[in-house]
Parts: structure tokens; C-alpha cells; sequence
């Protein structure tokens, strides 16, 4: 429906060349058939097997901001090759959500996530977890943690690493197929100290973006950002 619609704004006309994308990889070359005021009808020629993601896969997990902030974050974020989202309810969370809500979210986000891709000419949409406690979140995780897969929380803590030190161990990591990165983000209330413990135990490390305290949006995408354009 959001194709559909983006073609009649442009007001595409029969026979014009369009890219589309399903965003599971690769894109499809196709053209314009026929536009009615609700429909548009195309015609599919061919399949490219074209990749346009990073070496490495980054995981972010983060106590939710609220409304316009998540919407922000999650376009942002799939603009920088984001691989999978996880959005936690903590101790300190400001925004509360139930099943039914949670499932309009879901909705919301992969939409806003599409649109994202649509834009910066990704074709592989991120994964966009439904909403999960910190504890449950945790105990889904795989049990090993090893030197292709850091995993990081992002921390107050006088004994937070700086985050460029942490950074600098990633980059002189071989890139290999599927490597990955696991980045956890505390709500706006931050880190209660059972959390971070609990983090702690899940061999997570404490990292710092330095002595400003930031928005939990826009610790992500710096972080996001720095991982995505230098590595």
C-alpha cells in the first residue's frame, strides 16, 4: 500500500521503470502498468541479487523512548544498516505497553522501517522484535559469547570502558561472514543496578560515550553511526 502510494504522488506514468524490493535482499527491476486512484499495477521483468548490507551485523537492544522518539530512532537506524531491533521494557521505563498495543507498534515500526530502506536504497529490512522484558531478553540470548560477537551495554558506571577502546577492538577484528556486534541502550530513567548486574552476568561489557549523558536515542545512533561508517 505505502508503494502503491509513493507511485501516485510521483504520478508515475505506464511504462516508467521502477526498482522494488520485498526486503528479504536483492531487488527487482520492473514498470508501471496501469494507475487507478486506490491501485497500481506493475509488471515484474527480473531479479537482482544485489546486497548492499554491512560486514558487520549490529544488534540493538533499548528501553523504549517514547512515540515520536522510537519512530526517529528506528528510521535512523535502518538508514545506518541496523540488522535487528529489540525493544525492552525496563525498571525504568517510561513507556508501558500491553499485547494489544505492542502489536500496533510492531506494525508501525516495520512501516516506518520500509520507508527507511525505500529511501536509502536498502533492500534487507531490519528485524523489529516485539516488545520483551530486560530478564526475558536476556535469557533468550545465546549462552557463548565470542571475540566475533562483543557485546556491550552502554553505561553511566565509573568503570564504563570508553567506547572508542571497545571500538578499536571490533575494527581489528577479521570480518567474517555473519560477524556481529549486541548493543544494549538503557531507557530514559537509565540502568537499575540489579540490570546492570544482570547484564554483567550475560557477559555484556560496560562502555561510555563519554562524560555527557545522552538521550538513549541519541546514544544509539552515535554509537550505530560510528560502527557503520568507519568500520
Amino acid at each position: 500500500m505505502e508503494a502503491a502510494r509513493h507511485i501516485q504522488v510521483l504520478r508515475l506514468q505506464p511504462g516508467t521503470p521502477i526498482t522494488l524490493f520485498n526486503g528479504e535482499g536483492g531487488e527487482f527491476n520492473a514498470e508501471v502498468l496501469e494507475m487507478t486512484r486506490r491501485d497500481v499495477y506493475v509488471r515484474v521483468h527480473s531479479f537482482i541479487p544485489l546486497e548492499r548490507e554491512a560486514k558487520l551485523a549490529v544488534h540493538m537492544a533499548i528501553g523504549m523512548p517514547a512515540n515520536e522518539r522510537m519512530d526517529w530512532l528506528i528510521e535512523k537506524s535502518t538508514e545506518l544498516g541496523l540488522v535487528q531491533l529489540s525493544p525492552l521494557m525496563t525498571q525504568h521505563n517510561v513507556v508501558k505497553l500491553n499485547a494489544e498495543r505492542g502489536d500496533k507498534k510492531i506494525l508501525h515500526w516495520n512501516s516506518i522501517a520500509a520507508a527507511a530502506c525505500a529511501q536509502c536504497g536498502r533492500n534487507r529490512a531490519p528485524k523489529i522484535e516485539s516488545p520483551i522484558s530486560l530478564a526475558q531478553w536476556l535469557k533468550n540470548l545465546p549462552t557463548n559469547a565470542d571475540i566475533n560477537a562483543p557485546r556491550w551495554f552502554f553505561s553511566l558506571s565509573p568503570e564504563a570502558k570508553p567506547f572508542y577502546e571497545q571500538f578499536l577492538e571490533v575494527k581489528n577484528i577479521e570480518l567474517k561472514q555473519q560477524a556481529h556486534v549486541v548493543m544494549v541502550f538503557g531507557p530514559e530513567g537509565g540502568w537499575s543496578l540489579e540490570e546492570e548486574s544482570a547484564l554483567k552476568a550475560s557477559h555484556f561489557t560496560p562502555v561510555s560515550l563519554g562524560e555527557r549523558t545522552l538521550r538513549a536515542e541519541t546514544a544509539a545512533i552515535a554509537a550505530l553511526a560510528s560502527l557503520s561508517l568507519l568500520l
